[in-house]
């Protein structure tokens, strides 16, 4: 229970730093789509244009993000040797990936259908290599567990972000629209909004960050160990392919709907920001996977000497389940008000905002069953249950998107996300078993989907505030069935005390 805790400890603090700063990031998106209209497609654009970078990003880290975490912790290992020669290899292949941008932007903006603004491709191409680099230092704070200096970095990006975007898409406009502070801004802005400033500022403020990583990159002698890097790699190489498939199971949809969407023109970029906006909302289950494995997996690692591990996994996978039903049973029942982060012209959208974030969930779980072929050195079977995921997901969009449009792209990452889990965990309890409490997860996974049900059937003619209270009661009783099964009051730190003396729960 005590490494549970510690484990709970360094994911809120991971969770603050990742949960709050996409929270603010949130901002964005209501600024996003008030000052670029569904119908111009512009949203569109930069949904397009995020996912290359989130698939790149997989590519130009290859893995080295978890191979660091298993050689730094393996015994007869220099860590710093081991940190030496990650860097060399990521910081190597991000150079080498810019070089290749700069002097094919041309048709590799072409091939991406914008030939006419090389400038997108080239700003957010840059930014990724350096955002890949940074992931090792990262890393490094993580494994060193300075969780409060690895949320501040993360946040030090954050807030200048959001405060330059504001400047540029609120301040400027109202500059310009007076005459006597029209001269300060007329010089780059001509009373027109350049959408393209939203990936320019993300470049700046990503570069600015490199400069916090004084102490992780300098104060020690750089080794690059050719033997080290090969043996690192045959480590590597899988946790490369199935990461690939991963990533193409959350943006493979964003990118292939561009070419084969049921729409003509403009139409296809207006629909991709309606999805893409909607989707931001249901992305708190993947900020809730994102906080946990930054905490889970050097815990994972670490605790995998003990004898108790097995039945700590276990429980892990639990709560991580419980928290998760319980998030998506909040965004779901205050949907109504939630959905005015984004403009009312993209509210069609909200129809796939639970079933992206029940694909959430299972890439959540998913990630939970990759520990045992981590733990045992066999990675390449994480490969081909994210190969094989990725294949329904491509397979489900190829066939379903130029009839449903994107609410196949929403049913797609479900059964992606679906096919994998279950491929994991079946080969997982062969291998590596560990003693799920699946009657328990059972009944959590039931309770929400008759609540969820419940929601849905009240009637949309009700006042708000009623809608709103059935569905607070609802998630009430999930927290108190928590509370009694699971998570007793007398257990909690500071109420604890109370209920103790009292002799509740």
């Amino acid at each position: 229970m005590a490494n549970l805790k510690s484990l709970a400890k360094e994911t809120a603090i991971y969770g603050i730093s990742s949960i709050f700063g996409r929270f603010l990031n949130y901002l964005l998106v209501p600024l996003y789509t008030a000052t670029m209209a569904a119908s111009s497609g512009a949203y569109g654009v930069i949904t397009n244009v995020y996912s290359y970078t989130a698939l790149l990003l997989v590519l130009l880290t290859f893995g080295m993000e978890t191979t660091f975490f298993r050689f730094a912790n393996k015994e007869g290992e220099d860590p710093r040797r081991v940190y030496s020669t990650t860097l060399c290899l990521v910081g190597g292949v991000a150079l080498v990936f810019v070089a290749l941008v700069l002097i094919f932007i041309h048709p590799l903006s072409a091939w991406m259908d914008y030939p006419d603004h090389p400038e997108y491709v080239a700003t957010m191409f840059v930014c990724v290599a350096i955002d890949a680099f940074q992931s090792i230092p990262f890393a490094y704070l993580r494994y060193q567990r300075k969780a409060l200096k690895f949320a501040a970095l993360k946040l030090l990006f954050i807030v200048p972000n959001i405060l330059i975007n504001l400047l540029y898409f609120v301040g400027v406009p109202w500059l310009y629209g007076h005459e006597a502070t029209r001269p300060l801004v007329s010089w780059f802005f001509d009373g027109s909004i350049d959408f393209a400033w939203a990936f320019y500022i993300n470049l700046f403020c990503t570069a600015s960050v490199t400069l916090f990583f004084r102490r992780e990159l300098t104060g020690f002698r750089y080794v690059f160990d050719r033997r080290l890097a090969a043996r690192m790699w045959h480590y590597s190489w899988p946790i490369l392919v199935f990461g690939i498939a991963g990533i193409l199971n959350q943006v493979a949809d964003k990118i292939l709907f561009r070419f084969i969407a049921p729409h003509s023109g403009q139409e296809t970029d207006v629909q991709l920001g309606i999805y893409g906006a909607a989707v931001k909302i249901a992305m708190i289950m993947t900020l809730i996977t994102q906080a946990f494995r930054y905490a889970y997996e050097p815990f994972v690692f670490n605790k995998s000497k003990e004898k108790d591990s097995k039945e700590t996994y276990a429980l892990a996978m639990k709560y991580f389940l419980i928290f998760t039903l319980l998030a998506f049973l909040c965004v779901t029942g205050y949907l109504d008000v939630i959905k005015y982060i984004i403009a009312p012209d993209y509210w069609e959208g909200l129809k796939v905002t639970p079933i992206v974030m029940v694909a959430g969930i299972l890439l959540g779980v998913f990630f939970n069953l990759s520990l045992w072929y981590k733990l045992i050195d066999k990675t390449i079977y994480g490969m081909w249950f994210s190969l094989a995921g990725c294949v329904v997901l491509i397979a489900v969009n190829v066939v379903f998107i130029p009839q449903y449009s994107y609410m196949a792209c929403a049913w797609g990452g479900v059964a992606g996300y679906g096919t994998a889990t279950l491929l994991s965990y079946v080969f997982g309890q062969r291998l590596y078993p560990i003693d799920y409490p699946l009657k328990s997860i059972g009944v959590y996974v039931l309770l929400t989907a008759f609540f969820f049900a419940l929601m849905q059937l009240v009637p949309a003619s009700w006042p708000l505030w009623a809608r709103l209270g059935v569905n607070t009661v609802l998630i009430a009783l999930f927290v108190a069935h928590t509370v009694h099964y699971d998570f007793p009051l007398s257990a909690l730190p500071v109420v604890g005390k109370y209920f103790r003396r009292k002799g509740g729960r």
